[in-house]
């Protein structure tokens, strides 16, 4: 029977039946004996946030939701396993441009149940965990029950026992290889690494000492990257201190206060789909106590597209970029 079918005859059980929500964390191929899997190296099982996910082949269709999970394919050269996209935080970067073009759009937000039972698709590949539950594309259970694998972006996961803290570009370099493993092109996994590792080897951290608030979103209330995620470890590999760095979070909220207090010698921006630097530069310049700060009055602003902030394919490109604009920047 269709997936298709098939969920929308379990659809009134799901709803009035709440399933065990399934923690999220770092994925891990689980151990195999070498002797049981197929020649071809299936099936794959990994442990990806709790979850034990079997692959006894490479997906063929695949519901990409989130930018890093849309790139991640594309990078690996797997566009025509996409049979949808969602969720996009802005455009994909201009390597992969071309190779975008023809990528439905299902969603600007997440589908719903029956939206991604529609594709029919044998994987939905999840950037955030809040993606695969009952209000995204369905709970991981009840895809599974249906034949939809699903996969969340270990680097994203929440659980304590699976949340890498601090995360590191060598956790980045290892979901990128899991991949590989799953849709059976490690030699393509290998490749991009051993490039990425090549242009991290080449970044030259600037040694002045500067300090840096990465401004993600909000306005009465900024929502700025902390000390353990992705935001930290790209400045750190540009050599910028983060005034969030004893926060204990990936994300978290910090007082314009604190801001103020900190006073950050430059102000990332994180530029998406629903908030573009150009408002936060005005959230910034109508606000009496952050429009005095030496950084807004002269304009140090950096721009980073949003999905080079979640751990991903584009994480050491976000260092360099960092490195590059603050060649511009009129710093005291």
């Amino acid at each position: 029977m269709p997936v298709r079918h098939r969920i929308r005859a379990l659809l009134g059980v799901v709803l009035l039946t709440p399933l065990i929500l399934v923690g999220c964390g770092t994925a891990q191929t689980a151990a195999l004996d070498p002797a049981a899997a197929s020649p071809s190296g299936y099936p794959v099982v990994v442990d990806n946030c709790g979850t034990t996910v079997t692959f006894d082949e490479a997906p063929e269709r695949v519901l990409a939701v989130k930018s890093t999970s849309i790139e991640m394919l594309l990078a690996l050269g797997l566009e025509e396993r996409i049979v949808g996209t969602a969720f996009s935080d802005g455009p994909v970067a201009d390597e992969w441009a071309q190779a975008a073009t023809s990528l439905p759009v299902i969603d600007e937000r997440v589908p719903g149940v029956e939206a991604t039972a529609d594709l029919e698709p044998d994987l939905v590949y999840a950037g955030w965990e809040s993606n695969v539950t009952a209000d995204g594309a369905g709970e991981r259970e009840t895809l599974a029950s249906l034949g939809i694998n699903t996969y969340v972006s270990p680097s994203a996961c929440q659980d304590a026992d699976y949340q890498p803290h601090p995360l590191t570009f060598d956790d980045v370099f290892d979901d990128i290889l899991e991949m590989g493993r799953i849709f059976d092109v490690s030699d393509r996994a290998e490749a991009l690494v051993s490039s990425l590792r090549g242009d991290l080897d080449d970044v030259e951290a600037d040694d002045r000492g500067l300090t840096a608030l990465w401004y993600s979103s909000g306005s009465d209330t900024p929502f700025v990257g902390a000390g353990i995620g992705a935001p930290q470890m790209v400045m750190d590999a540009a050599g910028v201190t983060n005034i969030a760095a004893d926060v204990d979070a990936t994300w978290s909220s910090l007082s314009w206060e604190a801001v103020v207090d900190a006073n950050p010698d430059i102000i990332v921006l994180v530029d998406s789909a629903w908030g573009s630097a150009e408002k936060k530069i005005g959230v910034l310049e109508s606000n009496p106590a952050t429009a005095q700060l030496p950084a807004v009055a002269n304009g140090r602003y950096l721009v980073v597209p949003f999905a080079v902030g979640e751990a991903g394919v584009r994480n050491v490109e976000a260092a360099r970029s960092l490195l590059s604009q603050l060649e511009t920047v009129d710093l005291p």
